[in-house]
C-alpha cells in the first residue's frame, strides 16, 4: 500500500497518521518480515495488525551465480506457488536488478523464452518490491538501480507498475530515484501515451528488433496492433512531454535482421530522434533457431549506424552461462 492509503486505513481503525508512517519505513526501508519486529509501536497495535493483515515475502527458490562474471540469477517463489527469476548485475556505478512484472508474458516474441508458457498472472506491486528488497538483503548491497526488463511486459501491467515506482521512490521508503529506473516495453503505444501523462523521470526503452512492419511483424506479434510508424509517433511524443530521451533495443539475429540493408533502413527510422540505440546479440534459448553473428558482423552494423549519426552501443552481456542475459529469462509454476 502507498503512504496515503495506509494513512487512511490507520485513520479508520482509530489509529493516528503517524502510525502508518512508521509501519511504512518499517517496511520499505528497515525491510521488517513481522510486526513484532516493529518495536516502536505498541504491543496492541502489532497484536491487532499481526491479526488482520500480512507482510507480503517471496523466498529464494533457487540462486545460480554466474562464475564468468558474478552476475546472479534468483529464483523467487511466490505466495500462490509461481516463480519468477530476477537477475542481479554489478557495475563500476553499483548494483544493477532486472526485475519480472508479470509470471510469463502473452506478447509473443519469438526470440524470448519469458513468453513460451504464456501469461499466468501480473505481479503485484508488493511482489515487485519483494524483489529489490530480498535481492539487496541476500547480496548484503543497496540495489542502485532497476530494471523492468525480466519476465513480463511493464505497461501490460501498468496499474501495478505505477504504484510499484511511486513506493520505491518514496522518500519515506527506499527512497531510489527514478532516474536509476529502466521500463522496457516491447511497444505498447496506449501504455506509452498513459507512462508519459505520468511524466515520471525513468528511462524509456523499447523493443524495436526490426526496421521494417514486415519483419517485426514476424518476431513481435505486437506490430499487428501497432505498427512501426505509430510506435515510433508515440516516441516522439513521449520525448515531447517528458524531456527523456527514448532508448530503443535491438537483438541481432544473425541473417535476419542484421544485414547491411536493415542497417541502413533502421538508420533511416531514427534519423532525428533523439534516441539511443542498444543493440544486443541475441541470446541462443533451445526452442528457437535463432543465433548471433560474428564480432565482426556486430562491429560493423554498429558502425554503420553511428557513422549515420545514431547513438550506438552494444550491450555488454552478462550471467550467459546461467541463461541469465537478455531473452533467457523463465516463468515457473
Amino acid at each position: 500500500m502507498e503512504l496515503p492509503a495506509l494513512q487512511e486505513i490507520f485513520q479508520f481503525w482509530g489509529q493516528p497518521r503517524y502510525r502508518a508512517g512508521q509501519v511504512y519505513t518499517w517496511l520499505h526501508r528497515m525491510g521488517a518480515s513481522s510486526f513484532d519486529e516493529m518495536s516502536n509501536l505498541p504491543v496492541t497495535l502489532r497484536r491487532f495488525l499481526a491479526g488482520n493483515c500480512y507482510i507480503n515475502q517471496i523466498k529464494v527458490e533457487k540462486k545460480l551465480v554466474s562464475k564468468v562474471d558474478g552476475t546472479v540469477k534468483y529464483l523467487y517463489g511466490l505466495r500462490d506457488g509461481s516463480c519468477v527469476e530476477s537477475v542481479l548485475m554489478q557495475y563500476h556505478h553499483g548494483a544493477s536488478l532486472c526485475i519480472s512484472t508479470q509470471v510469463g508474458c502473452r506478447m509473443g516474441c519469438t526470440f524470448c523464452a519469458s513468453t513460451l508458457g504464456g501469461l499466468k498472472r501480473s505481479l503485484t506491486a508488493s511482489e515487485m518490491l519483494d524483489q529489490v528488497y530480498a535481492s539487496g538483503a541476500d547480496a548484503k548491497c543497496r540495489i542502485a538501480s532497476v530494471v523492468l526488463m525480466g519476465i513480463g511486459e511493464p505497461l501490460d501491467n501498468l496499474d501495478n507498475v505505477l504504484p510499484f515506482l511511486r513506493i520505491l521512490s518514496s522518500p519515506e521508503g527506499l527512497n531510489l530515484s527514478l532516474r536509476h529506473v529502466s521500463l522496457s516495453t516491447c511497444g505498447l503505444v496506449d501504455g506509452i501515451r498513459r507512462l508519459a501523462e505520468e511524466n515520471l523521470p525513468l528511462t524509456l526503452s523499447v523493443s524495436l528488433h526490426a526496421p521494417n512492419n514486415t519483419l517485426r511483424a514476424q518476431t513481435m506479434p505486437v506490430n499487428n496492433r501497432w505498427g512501426i510508424e505509430e510506435l515510433l509517433a508515440a516516441c516522439r511524443d513521449y520525448f515531447a512531454k517528458t524531456h527523456r530521451r527514448v532508448s530503443f533495443e535491438y537483438a541481432l539475429i544473425d541473417g535476419v535482421n542484421d544485414t547491411r540493408d536493415c542497417g541502413m533502413q533502421l538508420a533511416e527510422l531514427l534519423r532525428g530522434m533523439n534516441a539511443h540505440l542498444n543493440l544486443i546479440p541475441v541470446n541462443a534459448i533451445p526452442e528457437r533457431e535463432y543465433r548471433r553473428g560474428g564480432r565482426d558482423s556486430i562491429r560493423r552494423f554498429a558502425q554503420l549506424l553511428s557513422d549515420r549519426g545514431v547513438t550506438t552501443t552494444v550491450r555488454r552481456e552478462l550471467g550467459a552461462d546461467i541463461r541469465a542475459a537478455c531473452g533467457q529469462l523463465r516463468r515457473g509454476g
